[in-house]
């Protein structure tokens, strides 16, 4: 029996949602919603076949519908709201990150996850990805040592057409911030994999490129301090002229390890030199969204189908969010 299926929100990433989810041979897309419900009904028509309905409101769909599961992907600050009716509605969730914009929304969404009997799911895709498997792999064997610290930098470009295009994006309100929580989380959602949980965080932002246009930052550096000497540099800007690949670097004990893309390089201090030119993926969306959607969502369908614990549960994501409204705090600039 296929599970019925909707979608609220029909932006770019829903695209790569609905094209995901064509796939799942027991997910049937049964209807779609959008405040603007001319783009509900072409994303019905393109991936509802012949079966799916459009509708201009979450409210009307889960009542008209009562979908088995829902996928959220509309602005940062309907994330929560829409969650919450979807999981009091008996509907399993899917999210779109970031999961919230304040802590006091994750609040929110942990009280409702924790009072419905529903699956929820936040999409960190980039937790799938070949890359960040290989260096599980690599962490795990134990022959690199121990992680003594990391750094990350994430440079690409936002110009001003990427703001002006959008009623809700550069704006606290709406998106939440800028550089760290749009473009920068799953590097920063990494970074914490391997490191995990930080006494301390120091950060500073600004808005060095488009300052008068947004009023989010475009760069933000971030200082975390873990216990013992473990240490973390964080860095991400939307300012640089290209989207160019991260880089994520681990310092361990008897070596270091580098992730750039899909390439995992090991320096072992023995002088050992091996580099891991991995597969990436279909990426059916912007390349720098990652190749890890389709394996993601087709892994929150088989926990929902065998009853097992989804890996990105709102528990598994709590870290993350944290570091980030404290970055954003420590910057003085967190979101009203």
């Amino acid at each position: 029996m296929k599970r019925r299926v909707a979608l609220v929100g029909c932006g770019s990433i829903a695209n790569v949602h609905a094209a995901v989810l064509s796939d799942i041979e027991k997910v049937e897309l049964c209807a779609f919603a959008d405040c603007r419900r001319e783009r509900a009904v072409e994303f019905a028509e393109r991936y509802g076949q012949g079966i799916a309905k459009a509708y201009d409101s979450l409210e009307e769909m889960l009542a008209s519908e009562k979908p088995d599961a829902v996928h959220i992907c509309t602005p940062h600050f309907l994330h929560v709201p829409m969650a919450v009716k979807a999981l009091d509605a008996g509907c399993a969730v899917f999210m779109e990150k970031p999961p919230a914009i304040t802590m006091k929304q994750f609040e929110e969404l942990r009280s409702a996850y924790s009072r419905n009997s529903g699956y929820l799911g936040i999409c960190f895709q980039n937790r799938y990805n070949a890359s960040t498997r290989k260096m599980d792999e690599l962490l795990g064997e134990g022959r690199i040592g121990k992680v003594k610290g990391g750094r990350a930098f994430v440079t690409w470009n936002r110009e001003a057409e990427y703001y002006s295009n959008s009623d809700w994006k550069g704006k606290f309100g709406t998106e939440g911030g800028g550089a760290l929580i749009n473009q920068s989380i799953h590097t920063l959602d990494l970074l914490l994999r391997w490191l995990g949980e930080p006494e301390e965080v120091e950060a500073s932002a600004c808005n060095h490129h488009l300052n008068g246009v947004v009023e989010v930052e475009d760069t933000i550096e971030i200082f975390l301090k873990f216990p013992g000497e473990k240490r973390a540099c964080f860095y991400a800007t939307t300012a640089y002229v290209s989207d160019s690949p991260v880089l994520l670097e681990l310092e361990c004990t008897r070596g270091r390890i580098r992730l750039e893309e899909e390439r995992v390089s090991v320096k072992y201090f023995d002088g050992e030199e091996v580099t891991y030119l991995l597969k990436a993926g279909e990426i059916p969306g912007k390349a720098y969204w990652g190749s890890g959607h389709a394996v993601c969502i087709n892994d929150f369908y088989r926990c929902l189908e065998s009853g097992k614990e989804y890996p990105n549960s709102i528990s598994s994501v709590e870290n993350t969010m944290k570091v980030m409204c404290k970055a954003y705090e420590k910057a003085g600039m967190s979101p009203k």
